[in-house]
């Protein structure tokens, strides 16, 4: 039975793997830090937090997200280590709360591996605190137990680490703050929560066995533990359900397609649209969120397996090392050996498992890909050579694939919603990647140019021809190759800008636009416009900056990269931050606010669930290919016949 923790209350821990659950209105960063028996904190390395987020027997997330999983081994734990203690904070931001009395109550559950809750507490009665001890594991008389605490902090995440005896509190309060705005900034957006109950139709061929790891992610309700048999429903007695539970929509919709029944012992065949919303579109959008769902969770749930044989190898040579008969004969080679053996079984066991998973996800993927509309198509999809210009804004729109080095060939569409939440920025500099390495540099400006004349020749194409206008600024005239596509089909509003004269005139038109389209709104009097103000979406492309910057245009951009999306005012800008070190901190805050993607092959975007480093791969017309022509040519065409 579940323990509801209150203020200072108590409960006994009947196992020694835990999961520690976060649930909180808006991204919080969570923590914890180690105590010895006076609840000291012995330095920076006792502390797990987001930028050093792996301690011996505790992993906490590696972002600021409004849910957590934290892992927590205590027999792992160090011998000097009687205290495990849960910290929560705000992030910092323009824009973000910074006071839980404004965020709705967090809840934190302690659960077994299983997911069965041993004690749950919700933080209530905050107000301008923006740090919260949330809870405390201790060991007593060598029984472990957990304390509810609830213990806020008005001046925040320093004040709570100098409480606990940590040295410099500020500094580290800083630098794990640092930590949470990179890994904001380069995580994907995940989608809009929603307001009723819907998810995913799975179709598992039967339980899946749970396998050993380190840091207890699940798929669903698959608990990630040591090997098992099959969890049972309580309710049911039946196999249990591992669908995740999130995947919802706005109100109860049409039921999504069925799948063929499969042949006995064998899984259900996939079908595009398996999942919940209104319109076939909304369905493969939710599906496709949810394959990229799946795939993290599952392989999180094997590299946790993995690390957890490896850490329990580690252990067992330690004991048997540190026995002094084992250096007598062959006891220790055979120890060593039982070691190992026990370790690659277990690893045997998580790749089995994470097989099956990507095997299901791959012939997913083979069903959906096909069926999904221009909007979420890649340029080689067949639905491109039935286009016609659309009459609504779609959903979402493809920018680029990801993939993880578990399976490189199982591609996941990355979706981004329209209209657009941040503007992009492509990193034409040089990368730690193996593809950038192969790259030099001018290759990978003129790749970086073509990646974003790709996605804007996409967002003219999924618009409705009279609601997007794309605007160009080009100081030296560089890119005319790359632009070609744009300026040959005559879809752009204007010629490209070139020089310090044009950057400041189509900065200045735009700027113009954002000021007074926000007093209109401000004002409640949008039909107060001026009558030659372009109401459309608007896309301004910025090739090679800051080259033709001013520190009044850089001013310019970095007003329109913050206040543009919320008025239809979108920023994609080509750029290596090489070039832009003279500026040194000052265009920090720009650099976050946009999505980074990259012209080649890189490692540097990071799923909303787990945190996994997921593979970016822009996307391009196949070699040969004038699909991307074609599409402008009949977008150009339907504004000369009556829309512009």
């Amino acid at each position: 039975m579940t323990a509801e923790l209150v203020r200072g209350q108590n409960h006994t821990l009947p196992q020694t793997r835990l999961e520690i659950r976060v649930s909180a209105g808006s991204p919080v960063v969570a923590g914890a830090t180690l105590g010895d028996e006076q609840g000291t904190v012995h330095g920076v390395e006792w502390i797990a937090h987001p930028g050093s987020p792996q301690l011996p027997g505790l992993e906490v997330s590696r972002q600021a997200a409004a849910d957590h999983r934290l892992a927590v081994d205590l027999e792992a734990l160090p011998d000097a280590v009687h205290r495990v203690t849960v910290l929560l904070a705000l992030p910092l931001g323009a824009g973000r709360p910074v006071r839980f009395g404004a965020v709705a109550a967090p809840f934190v559950a302690v659960t077994g591996l299983d997911g069965t809750e041993i004690a749950t507490f919700t933080l209530t009665g905050l107000d301008a605190e923006s740090a919260v001890t949330a809870l405390e594991l201790y060991r007593r008389q060598g029984v472990w137990k957990v304390r509810a605490v609830g213990q806020g902090y008005a001046a925040g995440l320093a004040e709570m680490l100098a409480d606990q005896g940590v040295a410099q509190a500020a500094e580290l309060a800083r630098s794990i703050q640092e930590a949470v705005a990179s890994g904001l900034a380069r995580s994907v957006t995940p989608p809009p929560p929603r307001t009723a109950d819907g998810g995913r139709v799975r179709h598992p061929s039967g339980p899946v066995p749970p396998t050993g790891g380190g840091q207890p992610h699940t798929r669903g309700s698959e608990p990630v533990g040591e090997p098992s048999p099959p969890v049972a429903d309580p309710a049911t007695g039946g196999p249990i359900d591992y669908a995740h539970p999130r995947r919802q929509t706005t109100a109860p919709p049409p039921p999504p397609p069925v799948a063929p029944p499969a042949a006995p012992g064998q899984p259900a065949q996939p079908v595009a649209g398996d999942a919940t919303g209104w319109s076939m579109d909304e369905r493969l959008y939710n599906q496709v969120w949810g394959m990229f769902e799946d795939l993290a969770r599952a392989t999180a749930a094997y590299r946790s397996a993995v690390d957890f044989a490896e850490s329990r190898m580690d252990q067992e040579l330690d004991r048997a090392l540190s026995d002094p008969r084992s250096r007598i004969g062959g006891t220790g080679d055979r120890a060593r050996e039982a070691a190992r053996a026990k370790r690659d079984e277990l690893t045997a066991r998580a790749r089995e498992a994470l097989d099956r998973d990507l095997a299901q996800l791959a012939a997913e993927s083979a069903v959906v890909e096909p069926a999904l509309p221009a909007a979420y198509a890649g340029w080689g999809n067949p639905v491109w050579h039935a286009y016609r210009v659309p009459m609504e804004i779609p959903m979402a729109l493809r920018i680029g694939d990801l993939h993880l080095p578990e399976r490189t060939d199982l591609h996941i569409p990355l979706l981004v919603r329209l209209p657009l939440e941040r503007g992009i920025w492509v990193d034409s500099g040089r990368t730690a990647s193996e593809a950038s390495a192969l790259t030099d540099s001018d290759q990978l400006r003129r790749l970086g140019m073509e990646t974003a004349v790709a996605l804007a020749a996409r967002m003219l194409a999924v618009y409705p021809a009279d609601e997007f206008s794309v605007h160009v600024i080009d100081p030296a005239g560089s890119a005319a190759g790359a632009l070609a596509p744009l300026v040959g089909s005559g879809v752009l509003a204007e010629p490209p800008a070139a020089g310090a004269g044009g950057v400041a005139s189509v900065l200045a038109r735009l700027t113009r636009r954002v000021d007074l389209v926000q007093m209109a709104i401000r004002a409640g009097a949008a039909d107060s416009l001026p009558p030659d103000l372009d109401t459309g979406e608007q896309l301004l492309i910025v090739n090679d900056f800051p080259h033709g910057f001013d520190d009044r245009a850089v001013t310019q951009l970095r007003y329109l990269a913050d206040e543009g999306p919320a008025v239809g005012v979108h920023l994609l800008m080509v750029a290596d931050r090489e070039d832009a070190r003279a500026y040194g901190p000052v265009l920090d805050p720009l650099w976050r606010s946009l999505l980074r993607i990259t012209p080649v092959a890189d490692d540097h975007l990071a799923d909303p669930w787990v945190g996994h480093a997921w593979t970016y791969e822009p996307l391009r017309p196949p070699q040969g290919s004038r699909v991307l022509e074609q599409v402008l040519a009949l977008v150009a065409a339907a504004r000369r016949n009556g829309y512009r």
